[in-house]
């Protein structure tokens, strides 16, 4: 099998309890299969969400808070509990992490971005896994007003992040198993797209609205990802983060989730 530079994008939803508490068990069978499709000679970047539900939980507010500057602070803690069991659960495969928490100004700016991506480059050259969050305790000004709003969601940022580093496929891990023709939650008879080729405006109207509360990320903000990926060169598939064991197939190809099917490279560069 060729080996691929790989974007794993994980939810707030897959990585936390409904009390925003970690989900041990959740995290370790991720990590488990990120270190082992890394052993396969993979490229791997993992992009996380969790921090604010996590430092919620951490420091006992009994919801998640409404004021910016309490979320910001909310975000520190939380990111910091977070890279500790991230680095302990990839410890235990000998798999070395890093750190990377990113700003708008971060991908806008062509010189940073080109440090970044030199960034990227090193960690990966050196068979580190980085493990890429937007810095919430300060960038989350621009995406609570609106301004400036580039990121404001891990669905994006993994894109760009994606697009960046000329990765070869973008895996969202997610609370729902694919793009539906409806909302499988209340449609029981919703059908899976198994491949999506291009985004049609039908495709774009099933988009629906944000999930749980944990979480900020909808159907929406996964189109607009799979639009920036796409266009880089990039395939994208939408799965479920309840099996990371899946993340294998997909890998291989196999059909699971919804593939949003790129351009080829050849057309991008």
């Amino acid at each position: 099998m060729e080996k691929q530079r790989i974007v794993v994008k994980v939810g707030t939803s897959t990585l936390t309890h409904d009390s925003g508490s970690l989900n041990l068990r959740s995290m370790e069978h991720l990590v488990r299969a990120l270190a082992d499709l890394h052993g396969c000679g993979n490229e791997i970047i993992l992009v996380t969400s969790g921090a604010i539900a996590v430092g919620t939980a951490r420091l006992g507010l009994s919801e998640r808070p409404r004021e910016l500057r309490m979320k910001q602070a909310a975000a520190a803690v939380g990111q910091c509990r977070m890279m500790h069991i991230y680095d302990k659960l990839f410890g235990e495969y000998n798999r070395s992490v890093a750190q990377i928490l990113l700003t708008s100004d971060d991908v806008e700016n062509p010189d940073r971005a080109e440090h970044l991506r030199s960034t990227f480059s090193a960690l990966l050259e050196m068979g580190v896994i980085p493990v890429v969050n937007e810095n919430d305790s300060v960038s989350s000004a621009e995406i609570e007003t609106g301004h400036h709003k580039v990121l404001g969601d891990n669905d994006t940022l993994s894109a760009i992040v994606a697009a960046l580093c000329q990765a070869d496929l973008l895996v969202l891990l997610s609370d729902i198993d694919g793009l539906y023709d409806a909302d499988p939650r209340t449609h029981p008879e919703a059908k899976r797209f198994h491949q999506v080729k291009a985004l049609t405006p039908e495709i774009l109207e099933m988009a629906g609205g944000a999930g749980t509360w944990r979480g900020t990320g909808g159907m929406a903000t996964k189109l607009s990802a799979a639009r920036i990926a796409m266009e880089s060169g990039c395939d994208m598939v939408i799965t479920n983060g309840a099996r990371p064991e899946d993340l294998y197939g997909i890998v291989e190809g196999q059909d699971i989730g919804t593939r949003f099917l790129a351009r080829k490279k050849e057309d991008v560069l």
